[in-house]
């Protein structure tokens, strides 16, 4: 099922606004390792045209994206997930591999697959042999998250968005990170038939302004720009 997933930038005052009122309604994400929330890092893979950088800049409706993920710096759960994204609606693919199948991935290599679209090693298989796909970028943030059931609602705050080109340090704890200038702090909600009334209510802020943008791109923007000073 495609989720609807609509972004928005926020300042820090309005952030912890948000995050005040929702937090005094629903209930903080199971994921949670703290009253902070937890730290998400994933690694972004494109393929040798960069297909899923450039559909991004371009605002192409349909586009995909290939990470593995972890959760608060720990290799214990390593997630491979990839997103396809029509237009707000979002469709998410995702399994649980080990550190071995993450270190053949991120060497270009294939792992072990179902032999079927639902699996997404499959998808990232049939990237890699034939259209090059290998890491691009790490991304590493912040989240604090709120759900509710009804719609399956999910309310994110992301902060300290910060990214690094040292792809083969993805997992590592002394991994340094360059911090991006703008648009390190976001809003998202998601949900799958429909938002109930009441929360829309609580996100109401008057100027907080709807966004498209995805934190793989200025992650990657903010490598393209210093390269070509």
């Amino acid at each position: 099922m495609y989720r609807v997933e609509d972004k928005y930038c926020l300042s820090e005052a309005e952030l912890q606004m948000l995050q005040a009122r929702i937090g005094a309604v629903l209930h903080p994400d199971a994921n949670e390792s703290g009253p902070d929330g937890y730290s998400i890092v994933s690694l972004y893979f494109d393929d040798l045209a960069d297909s899923c950088y450039q559909d991004t800049l371009d605002g192409y409706e349909t586009r995909d994206k290939y990470r593995i993920r972890i959760y608060n710096n720990s290799l214990d759960r390593i997630g491979l997930e990839v997103k396809q994204k029509l237009d707000s609606r979002i469709y998410k693919k995702s399994r649980r591999i080990s550190r071995r199948e993450m270190e053949l991935l991120m060497s270009g290599q294939c792992i072990k697959d179902g032999m079927s679209e639902s699996d997404p090693a499959t998808l990232f298989n049939l990237a890699i042999r034939t259209r090059g796909l290998r890491p691009k970028v790490i991304v590493a943030y912040e989240r604090k998250a709120y759900v509710f059931e009804p719609g399956n609602t999910r309310i994110t705050f992301d902060r300290n968005i910060r990214a690094s080109d040292r792809v083969e340090y993805f997992g590592r704890s002394d991994i340094v990170y360059d911090a991006l200038r703008e648009q390190d702090r976001v809003l998202e909600v998601k949900y799958d038939e429909f938002i109930p009334d009441f929360v829309l209510q609580l996100l109401e802020l008057g100027n907080m302004q709807q966004t498209v943008f995805s934190k793989y791109q200025l992650c990657r923007e903010l490598y393209e720009t210093l390269r070509s000073r």
